[in-house]
């Protein structure tokens, strides 16, 4: 039976920025990882139109899932149009019984910025609802059993919507990957220029390094980390079903 991973974030650069060490870890166990940013990118410029800059950013994406071997999965809407509604949700879940996972790496429940919340939440009510016969996935494709188990990643700067610092449940070691980390996010040239204009990333590699490096300290092992909590398992899987710490062993440290 084919293991598989599939991380699902906003837009276009999350993965990288957030889990891509975790997903190419999981890879190197055995995993089949699955790539996936639930909006195109339509608003990440300040110079481009929308369809313009929407062609371009999930050309990058589909870029760097190909340079690492990921199975890539295209966006169902625009930036700042991810709305936990019925249609996307029947859409994401078609995508979610297709992928059939075990493990889900998604956003944080709380983040900065609303797009980030409600792809996680897309995600997982998909995930919760992968082997209901009466939701209606669109397209309609046949339901999965199984056990999946979903992990949300870090805040964008390790900090809720009130600038409180998140503590993970669980740190990974990322830093046997970073290198192709940063080589997937590099594949996401457009953003330099609109990150550095909009969200003070003098540097947006050199600001994912830093994001590692910061949840590596704050582990007081790793020297780059990324940073993960549990969600329950009522409607997933089996209360102690912990398959990302059993595949990466001494990668991940516990808190």
């Amino acid at each position: 039976m084919t293991r598989r991973a599939f991380a699902v974030c906003a837009h276009p650069d999350d993965i990288e920025f957030l889990m891509a060490g975790t997903l190419l870890l999981l890879q190197e166990a055995g995993y089949e990882i699955h790539y996936m940013t639930v909006a195109n990118g339509s608003c990440g410029s300040l110079d481009q139109d929308a369809a313009t800059i929407s062609r371009i950013r999930t050309g990058e994406s589909r870029a760097a899932a190909e340079l690492v071997g990921a199975i890539y999965h295209p966006p169902l809407v625009n930036d700042v149009e991810i709305f936990y509604d019925l249609p996307t949700l029947s859409r994401m879940g078609s995508v979610m019984r297709d992928v059939g996972p075990e493990i889900l790496l998604t956003h944080a429940p709380a983040d900065y910025m609303e797009d980030h919340v409600n792809a996680g939440r897309l995600a997982v009510t998909a995930a919760f609802c992968r082997g209901m016969p009466n939701f209606p996935a669109d397209p309609p494709r046949e339901t999965v059993g199984g056990s999946v188990t979903v992990y949300h990643a870090q805040p964008h700067g390790n900090r809720d919507i009130f600038g409180e610092l998140v503590t993970p449940q669980m740190y990974v070691d990322v830093a046997s990957v970073i290198d192709r980390k940063e080589a997937m996010l590099a594949c996401h040239k457009s953003q330099k220029e609109w990150l550095d204009a909009t969200q003070g990333m003098d540097s947006y590699l050199a600001a994912m390094r830093d994001l590692a490096a910061e949840t590596g300290g704050m582990s007081g092992k790793f020297e780059y980390a990324e940073g993960w909590r549990k969600r329950l398992h009522l409607g997933f899987g089996d209360a102690g079903a912990d398959p990302l710490a059993e595949a990466l062993g001494q990668k991940v440290l516990r808190t």
